[in-house]
């Protein structure tokens, strides 16, 4: 596993980066409705990559059709953008890569469309937290199962499905570098975190059990009982302090 450290011009690039990510997602935040077509988010995503001077990091990799990822309600993530109009009580994981000048940033957020059940605000609530859980534990000297033991930890006794066959990863000049970051395990295992690995970290909670299949598109994932998924993301960078998001969100929680 060859995994690379990055020197602060390098984390700088990353940060530029992860503005472009941050900005799309606050558009996108600001334009979800009922009535508001998944397509229709996809293209605020190009404007804005457009007018930034930077490219979708989802955009054709390994086929894939579109900018973003737009994931309903069951579909945990990689949902593509289509004719589909968002409903009044849907929630909605938008997961956003951008690569600006050679770099990439990757977050994802679960948004709720108009008037959500307590059951999803609580979920998305309680997503969020897991994945501020798991960068604080993003620290120098910690092994990487520090993180995934954070959001296991949190979420479990919860109650809420873990989504362990999907997960986080090392980022750079490379969407996808190592190492895999899973949601669970143990504190003590993997490799050991040094200041300046940067990391997606993803954790994905469902209102029901962790089982998950593919459907016919080859893309979107979805729970397999039907219950609903949340899933949250930030590109961080690895401190003695504790993980630094490159990809800090601008705007407050919304649900």
């Amino acid at each position: 596993m060859a995994i690379t450290i990055k020197n602060r011009r390098e984390i700088e690039r990353m940060r530029d980066a992860g503005e472009v990510v941050a900005l799309i997602h606050q558009r996108i935040a600001q334009a979800i409705a009922p009535g508001v077509t998944t397509a229709d988010l996809d293209d605020i995503a190009r404007q804005t990559l457009d007018e930034r001077g930077a490219v979708s990091s989802f955009l054709g990799y390994h086929g894939y059709p579109a900018h973003i990822c737009a994931s309903v309600n069951e579909e945990i993530v990689h949902g593509i953008p289509a004719r589909r109009a968002l409903r009044n009580g849907d929630i909605i994981s938008v997961d956003i890569g951008a690569i600006l000048h050679g770099f990439h940033g990757d977050a994802a957020w679960t948004y709720p469309v108009g008037e959500i059940s307590e059951a999803a605000a609580l979920l998305l609530v309680d997503t969020e937290m897991a994945l501020n859980l798991a960068i604080a534990a993003a620290k120098t000297g910690n092994r990487l199962g520090a993180i995934g033991a954070a959001v296991e930890g949190f979420a479990t006794p919860r109650g809420y499905g873990v989504i362990r066959e999907y997960g986080g990863h090392g980022i750079g000049r490379q969407m996808h570098e190592d190492p895999h970051v899973p949601n669970h395990g143990a504190a003590d295992r993997g490799v050991l975190l040094r200041t300046g690995m940067t990391l997606a970290i993803e954790p994905m909670l469902t209102t029901g059990g962790e089982e998950t299949r593919e459907l016919a598109d080859h893309w979107t994932v979805v729970t397999a009982d039907g219950s609903l998924a949340s899933h949250f993301e930030h590109t961080v960078v690895v401190t003695p302090e504790g993980g630094q998001i490159l990809t800090q969100r601008p705007l407050d929680p919304v649900y």
